[in-house]
């Protein structure tokens, strides 16, 4: 997490999203998804997101561009995120860290098709 130099809190991540579809070798490949995060929010998903974590993100696709060293411009194609909903449940362990809900192992869950807010 870092913050703007007016204060405000902003997060970067990487969301992996398994495609729905076996490659020629039959193994499922996945799209790495580059998202941002503003604010509260921010902090939270600095805070409790962790790597190998279930998570939904709504937001907007936003496409933006910088020059690089060499002088050419690069486009950056993110989410930025509007909502960040954990789709694990927390397990509550004996530990140093209470303040942590993914503390601990979460256990897989299953989510059907009908579940999700998008096709």
């Amino acid at each position: 997490m870092q913050y703007t130099p007016n204060g405000v809190a902003v997060t970067t991540f990487t969301l992996a999203v398994e495609r729905p579809f076996t490659n020629n070798q039959g193994k499922r490949e996945a799209d790495f998804i580059p998202i941002v995060v503003w604010r509260q929010l921010a902090e939270t998903c600095a805070n409790y997101l962790r790597k190998g974590r279930l998570a939904a993100v709504e937001g907007r696709i936003q496409v933006r561009h910088y020059e690089n060293n060499e002088g050419r411009r690069v486009y950056v194609t993110e989410v930025v995120a509007d909502t960040v909903r954990f789709l694990e449940r927390a397990e509550r362990h004996q530990s140093s860290d209470d303040s942590d809900p993914f503390a601990g192992e979460g256990r897989e869950i299953e989510i059907s098709d009908d579940d999700l807010p998008f096709d």
